[in-house]
């Protein structure tokens, strides 16, 4: 039985993991996924790491293709992610329906946790709003940065401050039960990323690793994945 090498976006997570263990029961293959910012999973690819399928964004996927790394007309897209606002599990939930209302709520907040602008799109999208809501230098001396999304849930719901809250992709809220989903940013100032599966130029199992893509995206894993938070066009 094969082992499929899976590096994804942390977006993708709770989807992969519930699917993977239908899949292994099924099959008698073996996955082996490793989560984080979509930007280190790209370097992990890029520099050769061994790898049969890739999750990240659209783009991301895109160059890949384009760099010979991830096989041409192999890109299927999951679905839309958009971001949100967490608070830890029990606290009182700030209002995030309109820009005046974040931005005072942020204003207020002792600490926000976020994924890393440098390698996270969500920590890019958290980067964009602070700059759209004129309170850059106000709040970056409370930002704090983490690997991925994950990371900074975990975070939260461990932390005991106060009026703490996280900003990053809903998928990577929902799953933690430690922390709450506050709401989507607001429209406005929503930036809503595109995640694509593909398969690596130098998979080891692309027949298995099709296989799983196959289920990832056919009709069967569609509320698994509206339940993670992804959106679709139909």
């Amino acid at each position: 039985m094969a082992t499929i090498r899976i590096l994804s976006g942390g977006a993708a997570q709770a989807v992969v993991e519930k699917i993977a263990a239908d899949f292994q029961r099924d099959t008698g293959h073996e996955i082996s996924a490793e989560f984080s910012a979509v930007g280190a999973m790209k370097e992990k690819v890029v520099a050769g790491e061994p790898v049969d399928m890739v999750i990240l964004t659209a783009a991301l996927v895109d160059g890949l293709i384009a760099g010979g790394f991830v096989v041409p007309g192999s890109r299927i897209d999951l679905g839309r992610v958009g971001t949100g606002v967490a608070v830890r599990a029990g606290t009182p939930l700030p209002d995030v329906s309109n820009a005046d209302v974040l931005r005072a709520n942020m204003l207020a907040a002792t600490r926000i946790a976020c994924p890393d602008p440098a390698v996270a799109t969500a920590g890019k999208v958290v980067i964009n709003l602070i700059g759209r809501l004129g309170i850059a230098d106000q709040i970056m001396p409370r930002m704090h940065y983490f690997p991925n999304g994950y990371a900074a849930m975990r975070w939260l719901a461990a932390s005991g401050g106060h009026n703490e809250m996280g900003i990053t992709q809903i998928t990577e809220i929902l799953p933690n039960k430690g922390v709450t989903l506050a709401g989507p940013l607001p429209e406005a100032l929503q930036m809503k990323t595109v995640y694509s599966v593909g398969l690596v130029s130098r998979a080891a199992n692309p027949e298995a690793a099709k296989d799983f893509i196959a289920r990832l995206t056919g009709p069967a894993a569609r509320p698994v994945l509206a339940a993670a938070g992804y959106e679709f066009d139909d």
